[in-house]
């Protein structure tokens, strides 16, 4: 039987924590420097999706480089303890769906977050048990299709598609030769004809009909 394995974005594909990482970044940001600009929920999710690095350039285009990276540093540490402790907003269904698709399948997560961050997700709401493998780019500056890529090579899988919402995730799908599931749900649009989901709970039997075909 081939190993297929279901490789997850997280921000706008299993939850929306946009508020909770603005609250927490202009927290320690305002801390550091009162009168830096007030980071809203629309950054946030204006560079999910982006790496940390390249966050950090948008959010604090008023620093100099190495401020920038020490504030991004910082932020990054204090959400991750926040998210542990507070959660973000779950997208419907989500354990219930993933106790459905690992019975067949075998789940991961990739992000470009910061490292720490889906630990505090999965500590947060226990999931430890329903994912086998996660990589961000906080833990090798690796691009995502590059760590996408690591997850189908470590875990010796003979086909995998990668579940994002935004184009940046397609394309890195694309660069580390996997499938892939729009979560058309999230936070972007996607310039391809791709197979979509409206809503979690739609993947099992998107994803069964990808593998029978």
């Amino acid at each position: 039987m081939k190993k297929i394995g279901l490789i997850f974005d997280m921000d706008g594909t299993l939850w929306d924590s946009a508020e909770k990482v603005a609250e927490a970044w202009t927290k320690i940001a305002k801390e550091r420097y009162p009168d830096i600009k007030v980071i809203t929920t629309e950054d946030v999710k204006g560079v999910m999706g982006q790496t940390m690095d390249k966050v950090a350039d948008i959010l604090f285009s008023s620093l100099e480089k190495d401020e920038r990276m020490a504030l991004l540093e910082e932020c990054g540490n204090y959400e991750n303890e926040y998210l542990r402790e507070q959660g973000a907003i779950l997208y419907p269904e989500l354990r219930q769906t993933m106790e459905v698709l690992r019975n067949k399948y075998h789940l991961y997560i990739v992000s470009n977050c910061q490292s720490g961050y889906i630990e505090a997700f999965l500590d947060h709401y226990e999931f430890w048990d329903l994912f086998e493998d996660i990589e961000c780019y906080g833990n090798n500056n690796l691009k995502k299709g590059d760590n996408i890529k690591n997850i189908v090579e470590r875990n010796h899988l003979d086909a995998a598609y990668y579940v994002g919402d935004i184009q940046g995730d397609y394309d890195s799908s694309c660069e580390a030769g996997v499938g892939f599931i729009h979560a058309a749900y999230g936070f972007g649009k996607i310039d391809a004809k791709v197979p979509r989901i409206n809503a979690l709970s739609e993947l099992p039997e998107v994803v069964d009909g990808l593998v029978e075909r």
